[in-house]
This record gives structure tokens, C-alpha cells and sequence, in this order.
């Protein structure tokens, strides 16, 4: 029994994570983050990079690999706002890493989404991202989403991904270190699950 409660007691890995979800969506679970066709999903299935992943997590001397200091402020601000926790579950860093290995094409999108709200902060505050109020961010964010739609929905894209496949994002869906979900843990509307 107490080798069993170690086990419970320690923190998975994302990849154990990832593949905790992946093995729910083979017994019917659905996760619809995975079948998204954007590229941080590709990632998610790299077993590789998900353990290079939990070494830059723990890393007391991470370094940026691909995005530069103001790029990462951004991000984490960024981050942060649209889903409270991301700091504590650097998905600043994950997605560092994962763009660093990705192609250029999609590097050059989220590095131009990035700068597309940065640029929008400027224009409404004069100020960049991470230095605006929380309610200022919350209502950049808003016009953001409607003025800037395709950018506000490729980083919504990275930051949801990197967030809910970390272990903070899956216990705050309700997973409980033991069980896969039966079903994906969303809103309802009229009666139908999503």
C-alpha cells in the first residue's frame, strides 16, 4: 500500500499527462483541443518533446530558445490574462520550446499575432502589454478579439493548448490524478455538451 500512495502522491509528467488524455480519447473521451488543426496539437503528440518539456519546467537556469525577453513578457502577461494560472504553469516556456522546433512559417505567424497586440497596446495605452492594469489588459484583450480575430485566435490556440495539457490546467477540468475523463468536462448548451 504505501508504494501505492508514492505513486499517487508524485506529480506526472506532460507527457504522462498528454498521454493520460490520449489513452480517454481511445475509451470515447473527447478532447476537442487535439483535434484542432493548429500546430501546437502536433506537438502535444511528441513524447520527445514533452519530456524536454518537464526539463525546462524544472530548470532552475531556463533560457529563452526561440522568443526574446519582451516577446516572453508578453506571452506570460498575455498568458495570464486569458487563462489565470499560466504563470504558475510556464506556458511561457512550453510554448518557447515547442516553437523552437517548429517551422518557420508558424514561428513567423505566432511572432506576428504577438506583435499585432502588442501593437494594439501601444495604440490604445501607449503602453506595452505587460505593463497595462489587469482591467486594461481584459479590455485590450476584447477588442483585440474582435479587431484582430485571426491573431487573438492563434495565440488563444498556443496558450489553451500549453495550459490544458500542463497538470494545473487538467485538474482545473476536474481530473483527479487517477481516472481519464469519460467525457470532455465543457460548458452545455441546450442540453448538448461541447
Amino acid at each position: 500500500m504505501g508504494g501505492d500512495t508514492k505513486v499517487d502522491e508524485r506529480k506526472l509528467t506532460r507527457r504522462e499527462l498528454v498521454e493520460r488524455m490520449l489513452a480517454g480519447m481511445a475509451a470515447g473521451a473527447a478532447w476537442p483541443l487535439l483535434a484542432s488543426a493548429h500546430p501546437i496539437h502536433e506537438h502535444l503528440k511528441n513524447a520527445a518533446l514533452l519530456d524536454r518539456a518537464d526539463v525546462a519546467h524544472k530548470s532552475a537556469d531556463w533560457k529563452l530558445l526561440f522568443l526574446d525577453t519582451k516577446q516572453s513578457e508578453s506571452l506570460g502577461a498575455l498568458a495570464e490574462t486569458m487563462v489565470p494560472g499560466s504563470a504558475k504553469a510556464q506556458v511561457n516556456r512550453f510554448i518557447d520550446l515547442l516553437l523552437s522546433v517548429d517551422s518557420k512559417k508558424h514561428q513567423q505567424e505566432f511572432v506576428g499575432s504577438l506583435a499585432a497586440l502588442e501593437s494594439g497596446a501601444e495604440k490604445h495605452f501607449g503602453r506595452r502589454f505587460p505593463a497595462l492594469t489587469v482591467s486594461e489588459q481584459e479590455s485590450m484583450l476584447t477588442d483585440f478579439s474582435h479587431d484582430e480575430s485571426e491573431h487573438f485566435e492563434n495565440l488563444k490556440e498556443w496558450i489553451a493548448g500549453a495550459y490544458y495539457s500542463s497538470e494545473e490546467g487538467m485538474r482545473e477540468l476536474g481530473w483527479d490524478g487517477k481516472h481519464a475523463f469519460a467525457k470532455f468536462p465543457g460548458c452545455e448548451h441546450a442540453g448538448e455538451p461541447h
